[in-house]
């Protein structure tokens, strides 16, 4: 069981609504302290899609929209554990 603090449901339904709405920069990967990821993600989406005229950000931006509706399709409990205390990073 993880340590709950209350700001974790907060990060949880900010990090979901940021990752459908602004998913293909990566912005919910830095909401919840994945700057690495967030990176990846921003670097894909910029300059893979001026080289791909803007697939790569279509792409990037589906991965946001999975990663956003699994965040808030988990219960509370279970998000602690998987994305504060396990550090998954992707999915």
């Amino acid at each position: 069981m993880a340590n709950i603090n209350p700001s974790h449901a907060t990060k949880q339904l900010l990090a979901g609504y940021c990752g459908i709405i602004f998913g293909g920069f990566g912005v919910h990967k830095f909401i919840l302290g994945y700057t690495s990821e967030g990176f990846i993600m921003l670097s894909i989406s910029i300059v893979g899609g001026t080289f791909t005229y803007g697939v790569s950000l279509l792409v990037m931006q589906l991965v946001g929209l999975i990663e956003g509706m699994i965040y808030l399709n988990k219960n509370h409990e279970e998000f602690v554990d998987t994305y504060f205390v396990n550090k998954q990073g992707w999915f």
